[in-house]
């Protein structure tokens, strides 16, 4: 019978958790700049809202970097590999941009020529505050 332990020293394979805790760490520092920037606007209006839209995909792209490249382990696979998936990704994005475009000014151009819409964002909101249709005139009077 063969001996199947054998005497040499076994080693198991070491697991170190500091890459996880320092992307940890990372992402709760963004996130706590996050919220310190959205409450600093709540109190006070500063940063414009524009400009705190745009610091927000930053910091978003930020986060999502680190949590594709620890925990989905990209950071330590060949760059051919992270570009088949980074360029579809940027595609993709471009794709939901264009759309929301194309929406926004569909949206626009129908509200410019659409009659009905511009009925009703000409009535007065007092009209529209009593919730039902302006009171009928009176035979003769002129508007």
């Amino acid at each position: 019978m063969e001996n199947t332990h054998s005497t040499g020293a076994h080693h198991e394979p070491e697991f170190s958790t500091k890459p996880i805790w320092r992307t940890f760490w990372i992402l709760l520092g963004i996130t706590m700049v996050e919220l310190t920037l959205a409450t600093i606007h709540l109190k006070t209006e500063f940063p414009p809202k524009y400009v705190l839209n745009g610091i927000y995909m930053i910091l978003t792209l930020a986060k999502a970097f680190y949590i594709i490249a620890e925990f989905m382990h990209l950071r330590h696979e060949i760059k051919n590999l992270i570009m088949s998936l980074v360029f579809p990704a940027m595609l993709f994005i471009w794709f939901l941009i264009a759309f929301l475009w194309d929406g926004n000014s569909f949206k626009v151009l129908r509200n410019r020529y659409d009659a009905n819409h511009l009925e009703q964002s000409h009535t007065p909101a007092a009209k529209h505050a009593e919730g039902g249709e302006p009171a009928a005139r009176k035979p003769g009077s002129a508007e």
